[in-house]
Formats: C-alpha cells, sequence, structure tokens
C-alpha cells in the first residue's frame, strides 16, 4: 500500500507554501503524482445550471478576478514542486468552491492535504469550516497542517488516538505508508477501562498485530485523561515530541451545517502538530 495520488489545496493564504513543500515531501517518499488544485469560488452549479452565458453578467468581472488569483496561486505550487524534485505534478484551476472542489478531487487521490483555519488570514475567511468539510465528506484521508508553526518533518513520530472505531480503524488504515517509514509510532489509548467492548480483553493488542503485519513496530500506551481526551491528546503529543498525530474525524454534516464530536472540534481548533484524520 502507498500514496500514488496526492492532492494540496492551493489558494493565495499565506501558509499556502507551507502546504505544498510538505505534499511534495511526501509525494517524493511516495513516488507520488502530485496536484495542486486551486478553485475560484463559484460554485460549479452555477456553471452547470445553463441557459444563461456567465460571461455576459455582472458576474463576469469578478469571475474574472477569481480566476486570477487562482492562477497566481498555481505559479507558486509550480514555482515549490518544480524544486522539490517529485516524480510529476500538475496543477488543475477549478470553477468550482473550495468545499465541493476540493471533494470531488479528492475521490481520485490517496491522500488530501490542506490546512487548519487561520482565523486572521483574510485569504481563509471564507473557509473557516472546510477542514471539517473535506475530512467528513471527500472519504478520503486528510492532511492537516497547523497554521502556527513551521514543520521541518511530518511523519518521523507519530501518535496514533485509537479507541477501536470504524472512524480510528479507517485512520490508521490509510496512514499506513506513513506509518511504515516512522521511527517511532505510539498508540495511545484513553481511559481504556470504560470502553472495554471497543477495545478488547487486552486493549491495544489487536491493531498492534496488525500494524505488526505491516512491518510497523507500535508502542501501546493506555492513558488515563482527567481533562478531555481531545486536550489529553494533544498534551500527550507534545510530552512525545510526536510530529503528525493519526485518528479518526467524528461527525457529521447536514447540509453545509458541521456538527463534529468534541475531540475532533478540539484537536481542530488546538491542534500544533501536523494530524491525519479519517472519516
Amino acid at each position: 500500500m502507498s500514496y500514488k495520488t496526492i492532492l494540496v489545496h492551493v489558494d493565495q493564504s499565506r501558509h499556502t507554501a507551507s502546504l505544498i513543500r510538505i505534499a511534495a515531501e511526501i509525494a517524493v517518499k511516495e513516488n507520488a503524482h502530485l496536484i495542486g488544485a486551486a478553485m475560484t469560488g463559484i460554485s460549479r452549479y452555477l456553471y452547470e445550471a445553463g441557459g444563461e452565458d456567465l460571461s455576459r453578467t455582472v458576474l463576469s468581472s469578478h469571475i474574472d478576478v477569481r480566476k486570477q488569483r487562482a492562477a497566481e496561486a498555481l505559479e507558486q505550487f509550480e514555482q515549490v514542486a518544480a524544486k522539490s524534485g517529485v516524480p510529476s505534478y500538475e496543477r488543475r484551476l477549478l470553477n468550482d468552491d473550495d468545499h465541493g472542489g476540493l471533494c470531488l478531487q479528492a475521490r481520485y487521490c490517496d491522500l488530501v492535504v490542506l490546512g487548519q483555519t487561520d482565523r486572521d488570514d483574510a485569504a481563509a475567511r471564507a473557509l473557516l469550516d472546510l477542514p471539517e468539510y473535506v475530512v467528513l465528506n471527500s472519504e478520503r484521508p486528510v492532511l492537516i497542517i497547523p497554521h502556527a508553526g513551521r514543520f521541518e518533518s511530518t511523519g518521523d513520530k507519530v501518535l496514533i488516538a485509537w479507541d477501536g472505531s470504524r472512524e480510528a480503524t479507517r485512520a490508521v488504515t490509510n496512514a499506513i505508508p506513513m506509518l511504515r517509514r516512522a521511527s517511532n509510532v505510539v498508540l495511545a489509548l484513553f481511559n481504556p477501562e470504560i470502553g472495554v467492548d471497543a477495545y478488547g480483553e487486552q486493549p491495544g493488542t489487536d491493531i498492534a498485530l496488525f500494524l505488526a503485519r505491516h512491518d510497523i513496530k507500535v508502542e501501546i500506551m493506555q492513558q488515563s485523561a482527567a481533562i478531555d481526551a481531545g486536550n489529553a491528546l494533544l498534551s500527550l503529543a507534545k510530552n512525545l515530541g510526536s510530529d503528525l498525530i493519526v485518528m479518526g474525524g467524528y461527525g457529521h454534516s447536514r447540509f453545509r451545517e458541521i456538527l463534529l464530536g468534541g475531540v475532533t472540534r478540539t484537536v481542530l481548533e488546538a491542534m500544533l502538530v501536523p494530524v491525519l484524520m479519517s472519516h
């Protein structure tokens, strides 16, 4: 198992260059094709509605500006990708909104890379729920990069949040290519005595054996969390010096309303290291 196609979200955010660099580094390690996708922000449904030539409406100048900004962002993608040594890459300018466009493109990729919401970045203010939306709707693993800090490595020291759920199972399985390259993998179970049915009689043993068959050695660490599990997970990652958290993404979306589980919301808001989430 490996990642053969990696998709990175490209816009005019001040964090975009870092996203592209990290996505390119993974593509080099995986010998994968890298796609930089920039959206105009205009929903594809507006184009598909038909019956009206948008070039002759008051939206025309607005659409042209959006296309120009997306094209400029893709120029940055091409510059970073060209210097990174990725085996192959391409740029895609899509007439779509970022939420729908990324989820649509993700269907044909193995991994999606995007940034944590930065409320202080003007370019990201219209995309406040983008990470959670893509996690819940793309059905692909999503690597979310924090807006604060610089990450020289991603995936050398990995912390897995394990609770025996379908979401966590999918996240661990989707992370196998990165786990194989890690020098240290810790499997953390919080308050395992509470969820015996999910964890089994020997908490963590089954998933550890599964990973061992993929040549991944893990250390099982049981934790008693007096505080909420989300903050306990982030605190443990800091104490261990982890540079990647792997976890399930919990919640659902009702139309465009995002309803997240408490741990997922806490991590998305306060993350200090990259997080690979799957739903």
